[in-house]
C-alpha cells in the first residue's frame, strides 16, 4: 500500500480483458492458501490489542504485525536470522512501535544462541512512506545498517546487476536469500526468496488486497511478474507472503479504504498460483486509472501516473 492510492471500493468498474471479462481467472479457486500461522493476527476487532503481534515460522524467522490501532495500512514486516547477520524488511508505518519489538527479539535470539551481538540489517519491500517510517529509529542503532530507498541504492547493496534483471544471492550466514527487483508497484520494489522455509516475501506487488499500479508503470509491473514467473518455475514456493491484508475471506471483496478494523480477514498467506493469476490478469490493457480487476484474492488497480 503507499499513501498515493485513491478512495476506492469494489464497486469499482471491472476492467477484464478476452476470455476474463465478468469472471475471476480460471482456477482461481483450485488451490486452497496453506495455513503458516498458528494464531489470528490483530485486526482491529478487539477494543485493545498490542501494537505489535509477532509470530514465529521458526527459530529464525519472525513476522511482526503493525496494529491497524496505531495506523490503517498495518503493514506485515519480516525478520530473518542467519548466523552472521539478520534482516529485517521493512520498517513500518507512521505510528509504529517497530523498534523495540526488533530489538526484544534479537535479544532472545541471542540469549537462546549464546551470542552476544549480530549486525541488522534494514532493507525495504519498496520505498513508500508506511514501509519506511520507522527508519529513523534504527539508524542509531549500534551495528546496523539502513539501506537506502532508491533503485541504485537498493541494486549497489544486494549486488542486484544488471538492475532490476539479476537475481542477487544475499548471505545471513548459512541461509543465502535470493533477491529480485520488482519495480512496477514503486520503483525499488523488491522480492525475497527463502528456500529454507519456500516462502517469498512479495511486498506490495502481490498480496491479498489492492494491488496499486501507476498506468506509467504497468510496462515495469508486466516485466517483474513476468520474471517472477520464471523464477518461480525453478523454484519451489510454499507461500507468498505480502505486506498487508486488503480482503476479506469472502472471495473478491476488499474493505474500505483506511478501514480501522479487519473483520473476517483474508489469510496472510498466498498460494504459489497467484504469480500466474497476477501475471495473466496483467495481461488486460489496465490503462484507465481507478478501474480494478476483481480476483477471489486481490484486485488489480490501476492508478493515475506517478514519478516513482
Amino acid at each position: 500500500m503507499s499513501r498515493l492510492k485513491p478512495s476506492i471500493r469494489l464497486g469499482a468498474a471491472i476492467f477484464l480483458a478476452g476470455c476474463l471479462v465478468g469472471t475471476p481467472l480460471a482456477g482461481a479457486q483450485a488451490e486452497a492458501p496453506p495455513a503458516l500461522f498458528a494464531e489470528r493476527w490483530i485486526d482491529g476487532t478487539n477494543g485493545a490489542e498490542p501494537a505489535t503481534q509477532v509470530q514465529a515460522l521458526d527459530a529464525d524467522t519472525f513476522v511482526i504485525r503493525q496494529s491497524v490501532k496505531t495506523n490503517f495500512e498495518a503493514p506485515f514486516l519480516y525478520l530473518m536470522f542467519g548466523r552472521d547477520k539478520v534482516l529485517l524488511i521493512d520498517s513500518g508505518a507512521d505510528g509504529g512501535q517497530i523498534r523495540p519489538t526488533v530489538d526484544r527479539l534479537i535479544a532472545e535470539w541471542l540469549a537462546a544462541n549464546k551470542r552476544t551481538s549480530i549486525p541488522l540489517v534494514v532493507a525495504h519491500s519498496h520505498s513508500h512512506g508506511d514501509h519506511v517510517a520507522g527508519d529513523a529509529a534504527f539508524r542509531d542503532r549500534a551495528d546496523t545498517t539502513v539501506v537506502g530507498l532508491k533503485p541504485a541504492d537498493v541494486a549497489a547493496f544486494f549486488g542486484i546487476s544488471p538492475w532490476p534483471d539479476a537475481i542477487a544471492q544475499f548471505d545471513l550466514g548459512g541461509r543465502k536469500l535470493s533477491i529480485l527487483g520488482t519495480p512496477g508497484h514503486q520503483a525499488a520494489a523488491i522480492m525475497v526468496y527463502d528456500p529454507r522455509l519456500k516462502i517469498l516475501l512479495s511486498g506490495d506487488t502481490l498480496y491479498p488486497g489492492r494491488l496499486y499500479i501507476p498506468v506509467n508503470f504497468l510496462g515495469d509491473n508486466r516485466a517483474s511478474i513476468d520474471r517472477l514467473a520464471v523464477f518461480a518455475r525453478n523454484h519451489p514456493i510454499r507461500a507468498v507472503l505480502g505486506a498487508h491484508i486488503e480482503m476479506t475471506r469472502t472471495p473478491g471483496e476488499d474493505y474500505p479504504h483506511e478501514a480501522a478494523a479487519h473483520p473476517d480477514e483474508h489469510p496472510l498467506e498466498l498460494p504459489p498460483s497467484s504469480i500466474a493469476e497476477l501475471r495473466a490478469g496483467l495481461r488486460a490493457k489496465l490503462d484507465v486509472p481507478d478501474q480494478g480487476q476483481v480476483h477471489d484474492r486481490f484486485i488489480i488497480m490501476p492508478v493515475s501516473a506517478r514519478a516513482e
